[in-house]
């Protein structure tokens, strides 16, 4: 199983995985998000349209939304908003977009993630590009492989649930 990750200096975070699993299995892999990103999802993951949080202590939240949801080929979330903690600028994610384009590759499937928007040039990419290396790389690879991922553990501990209420999903 090869996995190449490269954090190109003039465009997007990009990695991909090579897997033995179907495109099936992958595709079902992604949209199980609390089983490989953080158990500390809110809302719907597996259906076009639908918006959900993502959020880490008071460290980081980000708002989902599903526009791009094909059946084995592909699945895309627009950040409709998105605030960190450690950052001067704390919406970088914001209006960027998480593409998973699934595909074959001989008897194997491969997996190209990108994090569109998400370039060298944001205070946050040093630690992004870690973080989406460690949860595509071993998480969600560990997932697809095993059916166990690696999420972040549901923490309440530092979620300030008033600063949240502008996060509210509307289809939950």
């Amino acid at each position: 199983m090869k996995t190449e990750s490269k954090p190109p200096q003039d465009k997007s975070f990009t990695t991909t995985l090579l897997v033995t699993q179907s495109p099936e299995e992958v595709f079902d892999a992604i949209n199980n998000v609390r089983g490989w990103w953080s158990e500390s999802i809110e809302g719907i993951t597996d259906r076009l349209n639908a918006t959900f949080l993502q959020y880490y202590r008071d460290i980081h939240i980000a708002k989902m939304k599903i526009v791009e949801f094909t059946p084995d080929k592909k699945v895309t979330w627009h950040v409709l908003d998105s605030q960190f903690s450690f950052t001067k600028t704390t919406t970088e994610w914001k209006d960027t977009k998480i593409c998973f384009e699934i595909s074959g590759k001989g008897n194997k499937t491969q997996l190209l993630f990108t994090h569109l928007g998400l370039v060298p040039a944001y205070e946050c990419y040093d630690v992004c590009n870690g973080a989406w290396n460690d949860l595509i790389n071993i998480s969600l690879r560990g997932l697809i492989t095993t059916g166990k991922g690696h999420p972040n553990p549901k923490e309440d501990e530092g979620f300030n649930p008033k600063q949240a209420k502008r996060w509210k999903l509307s289809d939950t």
